[in-house]
Formats: C-alpha cells, structure tokens, sequence
C-alpha cells in the first residue's frame, strides 16, 4: 500500500459533554485521504442493525466515541456507505509513515515484534535474570488446542525473588500488581508498551531507587501477548497490518476475515449481553469463557489475587484490599474504571476514581467508567471480572489518541519510546506502587 507524507498536524483537546462522555475534538482540518488509502470516519452512532450492515459492506468496526461511531474503510467503501444514506466523515488514515531503514528481523511495521520475537525475549530475560524474573506458561492459544501450530499464554513475575515468591498462589507474601496487554491484537502499541514495563523493572533494579523499592516488596506480573493468534495475523500483513481484533477460532461461523471471539466480550463475569454474531468485531463467542485464552488469563489472575469481595453486586471490597490489575487496550486516552456492564457505578467507584486520578497525573488521561468515557456498555470484560469476582482494584488504559502519528490502532513505530511509552511509564509506576492498598486501606 503506497504511503503517504502527512505534512500537517492535528491538534487534540479534550472535551467533557453535558453528557458527561469525554471526546477528543480535531483542532486542525484533517488531510483528505487518497481514494484506496483505508481510513478512519465518524458516523454518527450505529445501531447493531447499522453496525450489521456497514459489517456486511465491508466495514471494520473500530469502537465508539459517545455520540459517534469509528468505522474503517477506503474511500470506495465510503461512497457505498454514502449511497445508503449514511454520512461517513474522514478522521485518520489508519496505517502511518514507515522509516526508511530496514526492519530487524522478528519485527514488521517499522518495528513492532512478532509473537515469536516477544516469546524469545522473554526467555531471554527471565533466564538472564534469575533472581529477578519467572517466566510461566498459563494457558494455551486457540490455535494450538487445535494442533495447527499456535502458542502457549506466557506471564512473567518480576520482583527480588525470596522463597515463596512468583508462585501461583493467591496467599503471597507481597501485594501483586497484574498486566496484561494485546487482548485486542490489533492494538499494537499496547504489547511494546508491556515489554517496556519489563525492561524498566529488570534494568532499574539496584540502580533505579524507585525501582528497587518496588520490586523489593511487591511482585508484578505481566502478560504482554494476551491474543498470540491474534497477533500473529495482525504481523501477517507486515507493513500493512491486518485490522484483527480477535482470537483465531473459526469454528462458529464463515466470516472469512472476521473470524474469532472477542476476548474482552467472553469472560465469565456477567457475560452474555453483547454481539451474538460471530461476524461481528464484538462477538461475545458461544458461551462464558468457552476461549481458551479467556480461560488461561482467568484462571492465572485467581491463581494471584485473593477472593476479597463478596457476591452482591453491591458488596464492595474492603478498605484493606490489596492488589491492582491493569489490561491496556487502544486508543482514545482514557483511564476507564468499572463497571462495564451496567451503568450503575462499583461500590469502590470512588477509591477507584480516586487511584485512576493518580495514575492520570502522569498520562494525562480522562477517567471514568465506560459511560462517562465510550459511552457504551460492555458485557464479559477481564476488568469487570477482576473486580467483581476478586475485589481486585481493577482498569482499562485506552493507550493513544484518535489521530495522528501516534493515534488510532498502528501508530508509528517512534512513537512507543517518544509518547506512548513515556506518557505511561509514571502511571504503571503509581499502579504498582499502590498494590498493598489501593483502597486506601
């Protein structure tokens, strides 16, 4: 696909509606797209009858902004939206500038690592340091279920290890910290942004006081491949990777480049209210945890976190709650705190907000529930079940802008070490630190 030199920036601010939903506004006109350039539009909020059509079309479905749906396409395919009756406006193009040197191999899109690269790094890592790191393998991939090739789910334990640490536990002796990223495979950004998290802990241990300290009294676990399959058909396309948000089972209907189930739409907590289609980019799959990726990723953060809350929807965790648990996802620069399901705000919503304004101060992000953030609801979501399910203090980063260099699901490459990494590295830091009482207990 021909690239193209944006010579013009976009400028963003954030803007709180009467409604209370946050939308980044454009503050510059957008550069036209060419006609077979896939792009980002706006179209004012679809229905699932609409989202359906616009599917069917040839659409991907990006996710909504309050009163406005993401939808991506060429301009040909905008035509035929037009033709319908709807008014699709151009946002972004989706794919950026690629730098003109080589690509290292295990990488593609200027940079970003293969599921491969990112597996070989981490053994890499924890057998280079053994005192600081332990790799565990937690589940399996769709794919290798099936026995056509796939991967195991790894997570990494980082902390000074003494005897009885890194074990899959939930009685630990140090609170516990939990990430995962790349549950949504396209969202590409979110997984070099985990790796980084690694990279600072390991390398600042003994050197970095801040570091020291944590990794001293608290462990910190990391999932930066939550959707292996996922992402190896996003790295599939090389420089131009394919827009795959879900895993790789294609077992539940013929949706040809639509296939899989959405992990963040399958958990076992209050799932079942989102798209039965499996067509769809939200498919909420079969049944409750019927992925193995969902089972992997739950089953290991029981394994962690203590049972703190009790089974009313309104039990709310104790003052004296430990352990926080993050999953990253992109974009639109939100910090997003339960619930997802219901418009009903958590019992802990204020502490939650409170610890989602600290992290804030270093990113930047707006905080606030779905509602107050998307302005949708979500069914079957990892945070919501961290929460519920555990009293975990529990959220979701929504990693980039809309548009730009550094917006939308591929930012450019550069863009992890100058923005997205740094704009993050103080509130992964506030989240971990907060561990042992994030209630304030």
């Amino acid at each position: 696909m021909k690239r193209r030199l944006v010579t013009a920036s976009v400028a963003l601010g954030v803007v709180v509606a009467a409604t209370g939903v946050a939308t980044l506004t454009a503050q510059a006109d957008p550069i036209e797209p060419e006609d077979s350039e896939l792009s980002t539009w706006t179209v004012p909020r679809l229905t699932a009858d609409e989202a359906a059509e616009l599917e069917a079309l040839g659409f991907t479905l990006a996710h909504d902004h309050g009163a406005e749906s993401h939808i991506i396409g060429d301009e040909a395919l905008a035509a035929e939206a037009r033709e319908l009756g709807y008014a699709p406006e151009f946002v972004d193009t989706v794919y950026k500038d690629l730098p003109v040197t080589a690509e290292q191999e295990g990488t593609y899109y200027g940079g970003y690592r293969t599921v491969d690269s990112y597996e070989a790094d981490l053994q890499a890592i924890a057998e280079a340091n053994p005192d600081l790191a332990s790799l565990h393998d937690i589940g399996d991939s769709w794919l290798k279920t099936q026995g056509e090739g796939g991967h195991d789910v790894y997570a990494i334990c980082l902390t000074k290890i003494a005897a009885g640490d890194c074990e899959t536990d939930p009685d630990s002796a140090k609170p516990r910290f939990s990430l995962i990223a790349q549950m949504h495979a396209r969202e590409i950004a979110t997984g070099e942004v985990a790796w980084r998290w690694i990279e600072k802990l390991v390398d600042g241990y003994g050197t970095d006081a801040e570091v020291t300290e944590l990794m001293d009294t608290s462990e910190i676990w990391v999932v930066p491949i939550a959707n292996p399959d996922g992402v190896d058909i996003v790295a599939s396309g090389g420089d131009d990777p394919i827009l795959q948000r879900k895993n790789a089972n294609d077992s539940n209907g013929n949706c040809g480049d639509s296939l899989g189930v959405d992990l963040n739409r399958n958990s076992t907590f209050e799932w079942g209210a989102d798209s039965t289609n499996p067509c769809s980019e939200t498919f909420q799959g079969p049944s409750a945890g019927s992925e193995p990726e969902t089972q992997a990723v739950e089953d290991w953060l029981r394994a962690l976190h203590p049972d703190q809350r009790g089974e009313n929807p309104a039990d709310a965790a104790p003052d004296d709650a430990r352990d926080v648990f993050l999953t990253l996802h992109s974009y639109g620069e939100y910090i997003i705190v339960p619930w997802g399901y219901t418009n009903d705000v958590a019992p802990n919503d204020g502490q939650l907000r409170a610890l989602g304004e600290a992290m804030s101060q270093s990113n930047g992000y707006f905080v606030g529930t779905n509602d107050d953030t998307v302005g949708y609801s979500t069914s079957g979501t990892t945070d919501d079940m961290a929460y519920g399910e555990l009293g975990v203090a529990s959220f979701t980063f929504e990693i980039g802008p809309d548009t730009g260099d550094c917006g939308g699901f591929f930012p450019a490459f550069t863009c992890v070490d100058d923005t997205l990494w740094p704009e993050n590295e103080g509130a992964l830091m506030t989240a971990a630190q907060a561990a042992a009482a994030p209630y304030g207990g």
